[in-house]
């Protein structure tokens, strides 16, 4: 574990949602087959190196989707599911919503990266709905990509703004999948989610002790 890594500014943390979504670019193998959800996680083409081999893949029908498209690269008509104007790499090919349903339920995505509302210390996952009775419920594919994908990444800020803690012993808004996540990128630390708990990967200008006094769940360092 690396406690207190520095942000890519030289400070000490916490990251903002750009320093996040380098964090899961680098932890991304080469080659692999990646879904990216909504919001945040979107951010994580940015900071793909062109060599990573890495192969995204839209629920809107594309497959090797490239980073956000800027200025004149901008076509109306090629977006990812949350609607931004992306670029379309050599290569890239398009089919139907179902098609693309069922590269997500068949298995063949390696991993899939999904922003969230809480993570529980056994990996259930909630992200589509807080239960607020103004609250616009929007699951998407989130339930397919979580059932789905060989390994579910999530990028969230650890506290809401008003200090209530995301990573939970049990979530208390409705599901969007059970035992499904992997591992939780954190403006404050990266956390793997295993059978033996919840454990620290890294911290961003905290420590595991100042973690542990504001979460109601045990944390374990990540073995040596």
């Amino acid at each position: 574990m690396t406690p207190n890594r520095p942000t890519a500014d030289g400070g000490r943390g916490p990251l903002g949602k750009s320093g996040i979504a380098a964090l899961v670019a680098r932890d991304i193998p080469y080659g692999a087959y990646v879904n990216l959800g909504i919001g945040q996680p979107t951010l994580v083409a940015d900071h793909l190196p062109a060599d990573s081999g890495v192969v995204l893949h839209t629920e809107n029908g594309m497959l090797n989707m490239g980073p956000a498209a800027q200025g004149e690269e901008i076509d109306p008509d090629l977006t990812n599911a949350g609607k931004v104007p992306v670029t379309e790499p050599p290569g890239a090919a398009y089919f139907h919503h179902a098609d693309s349903f069922a590269m997500m339920r068949g298995g063949h995505l390696d991993i899939c990266v999904l922003g969230a509302f809480q993570v529980s210390s056994a990996g259930d996952l909630a992200n589509w709905h807080t239960g607020e009775p103004d609250a616009i419920p929007a699951v998407g594919g989130a339930m397919d990509l979580a059932i789905g994908a060989r390994q579910v990444f999530v990028m969230m800020t650890l506290f809401t703004k008003s200090g209530v803690p995301k990573l939970v012993p049990r979530c208390t808004y409705p599901l969007t999948g059970l035992n499904c996540v992997d591992r939780v990128y954190t403006d404050l630390a990266v956390f793997d989610i295993t059978p033996a708990g919840v454990t620290v990967r890294e911290t961003f200008g905290v420590t595991v002790d100042d973690l542990a006094g504001r979460l109601d769940l045990p944390l374990l360092p990540t073995p040596v």
